[in-house]
């Protein structure tokens, strides 16, 4: 991530916690090469090897507390305007500078509900409420996970620039598997030939290479996270892929669906195409109500009831997730009201953030369908920045 995109951030760190009325944003952590706190990238921009703090405050000014040995590397790197370094111990760099806030709110990095505010580990935990021990800020420190949701939700132009054109690769290849699929193949020469394109292009994977791409060909096929198998492809074969790129240090994360046509076919059989239309309608009735202040799980609710009212089981995941840095990014979840989720489908969605919109239905004896879309939150409701597929591709 470019400094000038992490100054950026941070602008937008500050404006948060004013909006939030929180007077400190600190992450604190150390080895980050070992164990990397999420939040690193996008508002520090280099790693950390002794117990270091990044301090953020609502007043809009920063400061770095890193060891003496990092003390010209984060002169160089450029992010913070105040860095304090140390020999022996952190402890006293840190309260002088919690001593010229008083802040009676410090939200540090930890978090119940979102993985992304919980970098740091129990053990400097620990340590941190040991230094702060005899001091009125041992009661002060607070959850950073509302920060973190807000900040890594709410895209600026400069990333979204970068997703839109991250989706447009991303299509691109998906059009290139759409000429490539044929009887025949397995699911794996699939997903290699996926690899290659994306190679040659310059991409990275949106998600582990095991099983980015996904590749679902016919009835009975693995698992949503699972990756492709020795299954061949056949007529009758309804062909689902999950699938996305990084680019530029952002993610895309998209599905298409197709269908084999056997000899004597020249459209998908009723059924098929059955499945598929309630995949699309359900993604257009859940868009068209997704808006700023809705809340996550009353999104799910619209293509969960849809799906099961036209005679198919619900999916077993949440609608969608939001994107960003990370193919799971950002706060809110377009997610059912399970235990599993914590309280992520209970916040509200905002303007800024993006979102998949990914339901599936299994068709019995043909395969699962799943269309899964990109969304923009506007100020008054979403668009798409994926070109819908609204058509079930064919394979002959």
């Amino acid at each position: 991530m470019s400094k000038e995109m992490i100054l950026e951030k941070i602008d937008q760190a500050v404006k948060i916690l004013n909006e939030k009325n929180i007077d400190m944003w600190m992450t604190y952590v150390r080895e980050t090469g070992n164990i990397k706190d999420p939040m690193m990238d996008m508002i520090v921009g280099t790693n950390a090897t002794w117990q270091s703090a990044f301090i953020i405050t609502k007043s809009g000014d920063t400061h770095a507390i890193v060891g003496s040995l990092e003390l010209e590397n984060m002169k160089t790197v450029g992010t913070y305007k105040s860095i304090h370094s140390y020999l022996k111990s952190v402890k006293e760099p840190l309260l002088e500078v919690l001593n010229q806030y008083k802040p009676s709110k410090i939200a540090v990095n930890y978090s119940l509900n979102s993985t992304l505010a919980d970098g740091l580990t129990h053990g400097l935990f620990l340590e941190l409420q040991d230094h702060l021990k005899d001091t009125k800020y041992a009661n002060a420190l607070i959850s950073s996970e509302e920060i973190v949701a807000a900040l890594r939700g709410r895209k600026s132009q400069a990333e979204l620039d970068i997703m839109k054109e991250a989706i447009k690769e991303t299509l691109k290849i998906f059009d290139e598997v759409t000429k490539f699929l044929k009887p025949g193949l397995t699911e794996k020469q699939v997903a290699a030939f996926v690899h290659d394109l994306t190679e040659k292009r310059g991409f990275g994977l949106a998600w582990d290479k095991e099983y980015c791409p996904s590749v679902f060909s016919g009835p009975d096929t693995a698992g949503a996270h699972s990756g492709p198998t020795d299954r061949v492809i056949e007529a009758g074969h309804v062909i689902n892929m999950d699938f996305g790129i990084k680019y530029k240090d952002y993610c895309s994360d998209l599905q298409r669906t197709w269908y084999v046509l056997n000899p004597h076919e020249e459209k998908a059989p009723f059924e098929v195409q059955k499945g598929f239309d309630v995949i699309v309608e359900s993604i257009t009735r859940s868009a068209n109500e997704l808006k700023p202040g809705k809340k996550g799980f009353e999104i799910d609710e619209i293509a969960r009831n849809y799906i099961q009212v036209h005679g198919y089981s619900e999916y077993p995941h949440g609608l969608g997730h939001q994107v960003g840095k990370l193919c799971h990014d950002g706060g809110c979840l377009l997610g059912p009201k399970w235990e599993r989720y914590g309280n992520v489908p209970f916040l509200e969605v905002e303007e800024g953030n993006v979102f998949t919109i990914e339901p599936r239905l299994t068709i019995p004896n043909y395969g699962i369908a799943t269309i899964e879309e990109e969304v923009l939150v506007t100020k008054t409701g979403c668009e798409f920045l994926s070109d819908r597929q609204k058509e079930i591709y064919l394979v002959k």
